[in-house]
């Protein structure tokens, strides 16, 4: 056990730790084709027009809030709470990785295929997850994201197939 149990409490109470410095926060650019099977559904719930989603979706700066649900997933807020969009009442089994979607506050863009109830509105060739990039992860917290509407990626980012590894699992 612990010979002094009081002791270490009060070593531990009257230490003080500066905090980290924040590391500067990048910008990350994503192309996206706003093709989505769920754009149509999504500017009925806007209120506005496909283009219009397109338009306002583009013109948002994002901020990675939290990574999780798939090695690669950022979870990225921007958007003004009105456009806070449901999830869909059915998931789907498969979402194609490269999916950019929408649920309720958060953008996300699904780094695998994988199972996924989100609003698809586009798609990108960006390379999310790389294991063999450092590092591995594009997004990470406090990364602020841009999607530009274009066909090819920006300078420096890898697309899917352009000689870097894929996202970890069946594409």
């Amino acid at each position: 056990g612990l010979a002094d149990p009081a002791g270490l409490a009060a070593d531990l109470a009257a230490t003080r730790l500066s905090p980290a410095a924040p590391a500067p926060a990048r910008t990350v650019e994503v192309p996206v084709r706003y093709d989505g099977p769920d754009l149509a559904e999504v500017a009925a719930h806007w209120g506005v027009s496909v283009p219009e989603v397109a338009r306002i979706h583009a013109g948002a700066e994002f901020r990675v809030a939290f990574c999780g649900f798939a090695p690669g997933f950022g979870y990225l807020t921007g958007l003004p709470g009105r456009y806070d969009t449901p999830r869909r009442a059915t998931p789907r089994t498969a979402v194609p990785a490269g999916s950019v979607a929408l649920a309720g506050p958060y953008t996300g863009v699904y780094p695998r295929t994988s199972p996924g109830g989100w609003q698809l509105i586009g798609t990108t060739d960006v390379v999310l997850w790389d294991p063999a990039r450092e590092p591995a992860a594009l997004l990470v917290p406090g990364t602020r994201v841009r999607f530009v509407p274009a066909d090819d990626p920006p300078p420096g980012i890898p697309a899917a197939g352009a000689g870097t590894a894929s996202a970890v699992g069946p594409a």
